[in-house]
């Protein structure tokens, strides 16, 4: 049949698109910060009518639902640190003046983070959180796992390849990754198929990370539905004071530190930043899990005109270094916290120690749901009771998104700091950027290495 003997239809059929009827159309569509908060009030909602009715099936299903989202996202995080941290090594070979960027976000990441214990131990200091509480040692219990300095020195360098991937020891992944890296520097050429191979599967576990992420929603029903259920209103009544210094400490530092070292240092409109970096945050809230928000956190920082050869770097080392949640704010209050219920006397000495330890031991945090080691940590070396620990494990759920949510903002925080500092950073790009990456499921796509661009880690 010749062209002119064509139908209508078919003639039609050679100029339009395929039907789009399956498509869900744009008023149906729910922006992703939606679907998280929609998450959010139905959890509080489940959580209080299993926890008030004592619906026992209620309480098990948000368990495992909240707890297979975090399984999933625990499932990539050993081997996405380790080729991100290796593939974000080799990549700054393409950046000039890459020791000098890697020097400087060091330095950041160490002044954010005294600048975090100094307001979490004024806080601290300020309101008394232990006292009041009705709680007592008894109530304390030690835990299993407790750190302390020459653990965590010991416990970088693993005793073989395996363990630090099935143990979940991000710490040690850490370190191999980064002697990988160095070593394919090292190499050249003949190392060239071994990054290509890590390339691919960075690229990999990044976009199947992405389908849980996708599951946000969802997960959040579960996490904050079955801590309602669990814990329920009296017992975070009990620790009120301490939950509202960690939310209060975390805020000052996010929307207040924040705010004024990128309008003073960086020089750039805050506000801006906080439209480009949310999703990320807004994921580390509910994850709460920094290297599990870790592609987003990337996504947003390039978006904000960070280069991407320099963020690949900076990220995946932010993911499992910069904590100011968890590893400065967390640490501090807590501190105070355990002295205050177990009656110690803690002086100038003790909170220069704390800083110290926030400081220089933020590694130990490495990126997990929770920071417990860190806890740890500090309390070991100030030589507080680790039943301490036991005291604080019940809200720690609570407490734990908020820190992460401040954990993620300054691990993209630092690079738009140091760029902008360096004079790399993209002005024009970062006062254009809002779109959310997880509104469009295409966008990942431009955070994935590819033979034609620079590798990048997100």
């Amino acid at each position: 049949m010749s062209a002119n003997s064509a139908t209508p239809a078919e003639k039609a059929g050679q100029t339009e698109k395929p039907d789009s009827g399956s498509r869900i159309p744009n008023f149906l569509k729910i922006p992703f910060w939606a679907q998280i908060l929609i998450g959010l009030v139905l959890g509080v909602v489940l959580g209080w009518i299993a926890r008030s009715y004592d619906v026992s099936w209620l309480v098990t299903t948000l368990d495992k639902v909240g707890g297979t989202f975090v399984g999933l996202l625990k499932l990539a995080v050993a081997p996405l640190v380790f080729f991100a941290i290796l593939v974000s090594i080799t990549n700054l070979r393409k950046v000039n003046n890459a020791a000098r960027l890697a020097t400087r976000t060091l330095l950041w990441f160490m002044i954010t983070s005294l600048i975090a214990v100094g307001i979490g131990l004024t806080i601290g200091l300020l309101t008394n959180p232990g006292s009041g509480t009705g709680l007592t040692p008894k109530d304390g219990k030690v835990p299993e796992d407790a750190g302390s300095w020459l653990d965590f020195l010991t416990g970088i360098i693993p005793t073989d390849v395996i363990t630090p991937f099935t143990d979940l020891n991000v710490l040690q992944i850490v370190f191999m990754a980064a002697v990988a890296g160095v070593a394919v520097l090292k190499i050249g050429d003949k190392a060239q198929p071994i990054l290509e191979l890590s390339e691919s599967v960075l690229a990999l576990l990044q976009k199947a990370l992405w389908w849980v992420i996708k599951l946000s929603p969802i997960g959040t029903v579960g996490l904050i539905g079955f801590a309602i259920a669990d814990y329920g209103w009296n017992l975070i009544s009990k620790y009120a004071t301490f939950t509202a210094d960690i939310y209060i400490g975390c805020a000052l530092v996010l929307f207040g530190v924040y705010p004024l070292l990128l309008a003073l240092v960086a020089k750039v409109n805050p506000v801006q930043f906080f439209k480009g970096a949310w999703p990320a945050i807004q994921l580390a809230f509910v994850s709460r899990s920094s290297v599990g928000t870790m592609p987003v956190t990337q996504k947003v920082t390039e978006r904000l005109g960070v280069p991407k050869e320099y963020a690949s770097f900076a990220v995946p080392f932010g993911a499992t270094t910069k904590m100011d949640g968890c590893a400065a704010i967390y640490p501090a209050i807590a501190a105070i916290f355990v002295a205050q219920i177990f009656d110690v006397q803690l002086g100038v000495k003790e909170y220069l120690l704390i800083a110290f330890v926030s400081v220089v031991g933020s590694a130990a945090t490495a990126g997990l749901t929770g920071a417990t080691v860190m806890l740890t940590l500090t309390l070991s070396t100030l030589g507080l009771p680790m039943e301490g620990v036991g005291l604080l494990m019940a809200i720690d759920p609570v407490v734990d998104m908020m820190r992460t949510a401040t954990n993620v903002a300054g691990q993209a925080l630092v690079p738009v700091i140091v760029a902008a500092r360096e004079k790399i950073l993209d002005r024009e790009a970062y006062e254009s950027a809002s779109a959310s990456p997880l509104d469009d499921i295409d966008a990942v796509e431009d955070a994935v290495p590819t033979r034609s661009s620079v590798p990048a880690a997100a």
